[in-house]
């Protein structure tokens, strides 16, 4: 996915942002669709785990397990 410098960096700098988007939605967010980047729950974990794999080096801060976790707690199947 990254192929220079800058979309790695702008990669990073995206994925943090979609976990700090699940962060609110699972807390002050209330759980509303409208604080998360992508609108929807599966388009945002899905957007975080294509941009997690196509990280040339994985963060510290966030796992595919953390973003596992996160896809558990907002995407409530019947």
């Amino acid at each position: 996915m990254a192929t220079t410098d800058n979309d790695a960096l702008f990669n990073y700098q995206l994925l943090g942002r979609l976990q700090q988007d699940c962060e609110y939605y699972l807390g002050h967010g209330n759980r509303a669709k409208k604080h998360l980047w992508a609108g929807d729950e599966a388009e945002q974990i899905a957007k975080m785990k294509e941009i997690y794999e196509g990280l040339p080096e994985k963060p510290e801060w966030i796992t595919l397990e953390k973003i596992s976790q996160y896809e558990a707690a907002m995407i409530v199947t019947q």
